[in-house]
């Protein structure tokens, strides 16, 4: 009797009494993947079978939508493709899905056990432990919550200018690289001593902005940046970074 009752309870969980997935015997991780994509579907009321084929549209034409969901292939790895997700010009996911998988019919309609699980749209950025970074040329004016990782390859003289609030306030520009291309960030004040050239930095929650007719970075109140300590931190290796706090006057 109580091992008819565990295992009728696995099997409201989605797993067989040997905790195999119902459906096809995929991997490990292949199905948390899929779990994860059954969930993110029901959370935001699509169809299992509607969202994976529009990662498919993606994988094929770079772009797609489903609902309030952008889906952009960003690149194929020869193996893989590398999925960017977002709503509303925010950044809320990014993950490689394997090639084989996105050749299968309707892998996501042995998911639909997770459904219990559901209780609100997921993709949440913050429940991640890493952040999303994105890459330069990827970054699109509205983007918000934007992360990045990228190389301090020019910084401008400090100059004054005169605000509405009639005080003065030092700035100065600083360009950032990566392999892709180059973007413009502000700095203000005291901040300006803290980078220099040739310094990789972090940048957490920051937005996309259009400024005289130049895509430019704002980090604001609730963005920060930190600067890493050498290039294997550019690389998520060893010592860990040294926090600067909100790039705000």
């Amino acid at each position: 009797m109580q091992t008819k009752t565990l295992a009728n309870a696995r099997a409201e969980r989605g797993w067989t009494f040997r905790g195999r997935p119902r459906g096809r015997f995929h991997s490990y991780s292949d199905t948390r993947l899929l779990e994860y994509l059954a969930q993110v579907s029901l959370g935001h009321e699509i169809d299992l079978n509607e969202f994976f084929a529009k990662f498919v549209e993606a994988w094929e034409n770079r772009k797609s939508t489903c609902k309030k969901l952008g889906i952009e292939c960003r690149r194929k790895t020869g193996d893989s493709a590398i999925f960017l997700i977002t709503t509303d010009n925010k950044v809320i996911a990014q993950f490689p899905i394997p090639e084989y998988l996105l050749k299968e019919t309707t892998p996501l309609k042995e998911f639909g056990y997770v459904r219990p699980r559901v209780k609100k749209p997921l993709m949440n950025e913050k429940e991640s432990s890493e952040p999303i970074c994105l890459r330069i040329e990827d970054l699109k004016v509205g983007m918000k919550r934007v992360n990045l990782r990228a190389r301090v390859s020019e910084i401008s003289e400090p100059r004054w200018a005169f605000t509405r609030f009639h005080d003065y306030v030092m700035f100065a520009n600083v360009i950032l690289s990566d392999e892709t291309s180059a973007i413009r960030l502000t700095l203000w004040n005291d901040r300006i001593k803290l980078v220099s050239v040739n310094d990789f930095i972090q940048i957490k929650n920051a937005e996309v902005i259009m400024f005289r007719g130049e895509t430019q970075l704002k980090v604001g109140k609730k963005g920060e940046f930190e600067v890493l300590k050498n290039n294997l931190e550019m690389q998520g290796l060893e010592e860990g970074p040294r926090i600067i706090g909100n790039n705000t006057r």
